[in-house]
């Protein structure tokens, strides 16, 4: 599950976001975090479409490598 401190980071340094949801990478959110709770994170996403999804899927930068779930 992705800390507070980074999701903040994300949100106050207005970095773009890759969410891997699965193996497959067509299934990815790209977006930016804009709110999260203690089980869910809100990303808008690039067409300014907001989703809510859970924290325990991957977050990281979207100009790093994609990582694979596990």
């Amino acid at each position: 599950m992705i800390s507070d401190e980074e999701l903040d980071r994300y949100r106050l340094e207005g970095t773009r976001v890759r969410v891997v949801r699965d193996a497959d990478p067509a299934n990815d959110v790209r977006g930016f975090v804009m709110a999260w709770d203690d089980k869910t994170v809100l990303i808008r996403k690039m067409n300014r479409k907001v989703i809510k999804l859970d924290r325990n899927y991957i977050y990281q930068p979207y100009n790093e490598e994609r990582k694979l779930p596990e």
